[in-house]
């Protein structure tokens, strides 16, 4: 797998791997996110995200959806391994640049 690529391999894609991730998982805070990380026997990072449309217009939640995107592509390195990760969007981080959305994430997640 190339380091910066986003397959759907590295995606947490069906209902019952969410609900996994969601009750059994250790949760992390930010001011816009509350993310969910949970080990996985697959060897690999996968990544799940959930807006409400309290975020926002669709415009809103899928730009916030692709941020999180890149994060993940770009910062697979230091993130746990081995884990699914699920971010779930607070109101408000429709206005966050990526600048700021890689602060927040960086201080919980890259350690």
């Amino acid at each position: 797998m190339k380091r910066y690529s986003f397959s759907k391999e590295e995606k947490v894609l069906t209902s019952s791997d969410f609900k996994k991730v969601l009750q059994g998982g250790s949760t992390q805070r930010t001011e816009h996110f509350k993310v969910f990380i949970y080990p996985n026997r697959l060897e690999r990072k996968r990544l799940g995200i959930t807006t409400s449309r309290r975020v926002g217009t669709a415009v809103k939640r899928n730009r916030i959806k692709r941020l999180l995107r890149e994060f993940f592509r770009l910062h697979k390195t230091c993130l746990p391994p081995s884990s699914d990760i699920v971010f779930i969007v607070k109101p408000g981080a429709g206005k966050l640049d990526y600048s700021r959305l890689c602060e927040e994430l960086k201080n919980i997640l890259c350690v």
